[in-house]
Formats: C-alpha cells, structure tokens, sequence
C-alpha cells in the first residue's frame, strides 16, 4: 500500500511568510541584471565569474515584491518609466550539479497597471541571498516575447 501525501501544491505556496522586520533586518545586495531586449541575458552570460554589463545594486530585504524592484529599477532608467512597459523577471542560479547558471523566470510586471505577480516576494519564488536576479525590459510600442509562465493582465 502505497502513502501519498495529502498536501497539494497549492496549500504548499499559501504558507504564510514570515514577516520581516525591516527595521531590525540587514538587508541583502540584490544584484540585478537587466536588459531592454524583451529577451533575458542566456545563462553562459554568467558563467567562469563573467556577468552582463548592465548591473544594477540594490540593497533590499527577502520580502521585496516584484512591483517594489520594478519602482526601483524605473528610478534609474527613465526610459522604462511609460506606461505599458513590462519587466519580466528571471532568478538566475548556480546549478551545482552542472556547475553552470540556470534562469528561472519567477513573473512579471506592467508599468502603470495592477497585475497578478505584483506581490510575489523574492521569498516566495526560493530566492537564495548569492542568486542573481535578471529583468527583461519590453517598451511599450513592442510586444514582450511569447512566455508560457506569463498570465494575462
């Protein structure tokens, strides 16, 4: 007789986070990535100790959502700041079996509309403080790229 678990996936990722004090926590240096493309950066981009030119620092904390990283990166590019922009956003991690980067991609924002990955953490997506993190940046007079993991707004 075979055991199975009675927890479903969807019970699994409605467990509360824990809040983070931000008052009390160090926060971490997220560093990001970015593109104005539509396209993420391939993964060899960061392999042998290499990384794309276009870095961003950020200092912020665990509990950052996507739309929280999407205000800051738009204070330093202008140009992503009109409405309609999309920023897509991609986890990129060693995988130490392969010793190479693999990307995730974790969701996505809309500049100037509410959309459903607006508060996603980098907890929740099982950021781990050392990932990187890469934007792809769509003006709004182009379509972002075709993306399965993308839900309508």
């Amino acid at each position: 007789m075979a055991l199975e678990s009675r927890i479903t996936q969807e019970e699994i990722k409605k467990e509360p986070e824990k809040p983070i004090d931000r008052e009390k926590t160090c926060p971490l240096l997220l560093r990001v990535f970015t593109t104005n493309s539509g396209r993420h950066h391939r993964a060899d981009e960061f392999a042998r100790g290499n990384v794309p030119s276009s870095e961003l620092q950020i200092y912020t904390w665990m509990d950052a959502t996507l739309k929280e990283l999407t205000s800051l990166v738009k204070e330093v590019y202008p140009e992503a700041r009109k409405k309609g922009t999309h920023f897509s956003f991609a986890i990129v991690f060693p995988d130490p079996r392969v010793k190479m980067y693999r990307l995730k991609e974790i969701g996505g924002t809309l500049s100037g509309r509410k959309g459903p990955d607006d508060g996603l953490t980098l907890q929740s997506q099982r950021f781990h403080i050392g990932d990187y993190l890469d934007i792809a940046i769509t003006p709004p007079n182009r379509a972002p790229p075709l993306n399965t993991r993308m839900r309508p707004f």
